[in-house]
């Protein structure tokens, strides 16, 4: 059936709402700015364009599921975040989020620096030419090897995790004739409004060497009698998609408590303190994300006044947005396969992804918003659940939005913000191939990350 026109479909009972949903919005065709990449928008047939190029021949070219990710809106953000930052502050791309040696490049031109948290992101970095003195190496588990390559590339930091680490980095160090600047992730204790998976820094999980009990004052003890080891500075990480400063200033000052503790035991200010990341994005038309100059002008009061009221100079400022840079940036195009309303509750419609291309909603409980991008509708709105193919009942894209009633096999849906964490985190599970990431630019589109295929599945399928 031709993508660009369908039949009136059949109206179904799920078309007025429960009371228990939010309402319709009072346009189905209408896209909130908060939520798409900046250079999205709608041709007067209600095809979907990003990067000057429609959705319709982006599929044609490129196939469904695929993530298509806005050049343009990538590198105007990491610009932001440079800027809203200046000269006296480091802005590290959290890497997790989602890294290919494409974005590596355009970090690297943009003036950002990028965390990263396994062997495999630094790999990627360095093959892309990020310097590797603008690379922060995180993790809770590092491998002998992986310290050893970080060390030997020249990592400008290594963030220690245990007490374990601090012994295991800096006898590494020492036996490559190397001093390694690290910093100590400490957790803080305090409660960020956020999921309980993505919540870091209350004591009780794995993450950093807790304050209390004097844990981190004891840390940074065995960190500075360690010949192999330049303690530069404090961590802190306190969760992520936060909306609300308040968890930052708590964090702050106890940091900043440690730095006063640390100078009147050993008579050394730490020049630095690192922030971590978190900060939200929209999802949906419910939240409410600050901008970054908003971020950079609370985080350097916070920190400023913590500091004049312990008598230390204010340290330089590291902060690191993953999600708050690339999730807005991408949308997940997809093609209706079924449509199935159930009575009095919603319809289901299935399209060619699922948990394989998206494990948030399934793994964080996370809300997403949806459109239909390949053609308009004057349709009245259903309410739908959107799902993919996967054996699994829990295998849903989109939990609750609205989609017109006449929908139809077919039809191209996006999801947006999808940028962050959705290709990181695909699996194949069933044997699914993982999508191409394509980046749009300028009325030109090229993968940036290909699109599996069986014989990648079976190549590692040794028999």
């Amino acid at each position: 059936m031709s993508r660009s026109a369908h039949p009136a479909g059949p109206r179904h009972a799920d078309v007025l709402t429960e009371s228990h949903y939010s309402a319709p919005p009072a346009d189905l065709n209408a896209l909130d700015p908060k939520v798409w990449a900046h250079t999205v928008s709608r041709t007067d047939d209600g095809v979907l364009r990003v990067g000057g190029m429609e959705v319709t021949r982006l599929a044609e070219e490129f196939g469904t599921p695929a993530y298509f990710i806005d050049e343009a809106d990538f590198r105007d953000r990491a610009r932001a975040w440079r800027t809203a930052f200046g000269h006296d502050a480091d802005v590290f791309y959290a890497g997790k989020a989602f890294l290919s040696r494409a974005v590596v490049r355009w970090l690297h031109e943009e003036g950002l620096n990028l965390d990263v948290c396994s062997g495999g992101e630094l790999a990627t970095a360095l093959s892309a030419g990020m310097p590797a003195d603008r690379i922060a190496f995180h993790g809770n588990n590092k491998s002998e090897e992986e310290i050893t390559t970080a060390i030997v590339s020249g990592v400008g930091r290594i963030v220690l995790d245990s007490f374990q680490e601090i012994v295991r980095v800096a006898h590494i160090a020492q036996s490559l004739g190397k001093r390694q600047r690290v910093q100590i992730r400490v957790t803080v204790g305090v409660e960020a409004h956020t999921h309980e998976f993505i919540a870091t820094a209350h004591e009780d999980q794995k993450f950093g060497i807790a304050l209390a009990d004097g844990q981190a004052a004891e840390a940074v003890r065995r960190a500075l009698a360690l010949d192999g080891l330049e303690l530069v500075g404090i961590h802190s990480h306190i969760g992520s998609q936060i909306f609300d400063m308040a968890g930052f200033e708590v964090a702050a000052r106890r940091v900043v408590s440690l730095l006063a503790a640390v100078r009147d035991e050993h008579g050394v200010e730490l020049p630095e303190i690192d922030l971590g990341g978190g900060l939200g994005i929209a999802y949906t038309s419910d939240d409410d994300p600050r901008e970054p100059h908003e971020i950079a002008k609370a985080l350097g009061e916070i920190v400023t006044r913590e500091c004049e009221a312990a008598k230390l100079r204010t340290p330089r400022i590291s902060v690191e947005p993953g999600r708050a840079i690339v999730g807005p940036t991408a949308f997940t195009l997809y093609e209706v396969g079924t449509i199935k309303p159930l009575e009095g509750l919603r319809t289901y419609v299935s399209v060619d992804g699922g948990m394989s291309d998206n494990i948030r909603t399934a793994l964080y409980d996370a809300e997403y918003s949806v459109a239909l991008v390949s053609r308009t509708s004057d349709a009245e709105p259903m309410l739908v659940r959107v799902v993919g193919k996967h054996c699994e009942s829990g295998d849903i894209v989109v939990k609750d939005a609205f989609l017109p009633s006449d929908l139809a096999p077919g039809d191209l849906i996006a999801v947006p913000a999808t940028g962050a964490y959705c290709r990181s985190m695909a699996s194949n599970y069933n044997h699914a191939l993982r999508p191409p990431v394509v980046a749009v630019r300028d009325g030109e589109a090229r993968v940036i990350v290909r699109r599996e295929t069986e014989e990648d599945l079976l190549r590692l399928d040794v028999g």
